[in-house]
């Protein structure tokens, strides 16, 4: 079984923690401050997951990311990385513009067959441009 590294802090990131608790800050920034001061005090990854009703993961990440940045580590959110369709939009523009005779109306599900990507990443270029499936 892992044991996770222990924390300590200063009195001054003590403070800031407890501030943060107090002040209407976000609630992710609220839980992110409980995690450390309640590993502050000891108690394992399981323990603080039960007791706050978060994930074990989640309380593991905000542990590593305190130990690896201290408070600027969980003050922000790291930064997300937007899905990349797996084809270029100009190529499903120019499917949508495509009317086959034999399909009287095409769905996300098989035009997504038909270029070999997701329906989700289909869906998410036709909110792009709005388009709809029965367009000409």
């Amino acid at each position: 079984m892992k044991v996770a590294t222990k924390i300590s802090l200063t009195e001054e990131e003590r403070t800031a923690l407890n501030v943060w608790l107090r002040l209407p800050t976000s609630a992710r920034l609220v839980l992110r401050a409980k995690i450390i001061l309640l590993a502050a005090d000891g108690r394992t990854n399981q323990q603080i997951a039960r007791q706050l009703q978060a994930s074990r993961k989640t309380v593991s990440l905000w542990r590593r990311r305190f130990l690896e940045g201290r408070l600027a580590g969980i003050e922000k959110e790291s930064p997300r990385n937007k899905p990349q369709s797996k084809v270029d939009e100009a190529v499903i523009l120019q499917k949508m513009k495509e009317h086959p005779a034999n399909i009287p109306r095409r769905t996300v599900r098989s035009l997504a067959k038909e270029l070999g990507i997701s329906p989700a990443a289909l869906h998410r270029v036709w909110k792009i441009y709005r388009l709809d499936s029965r367009q000409e």
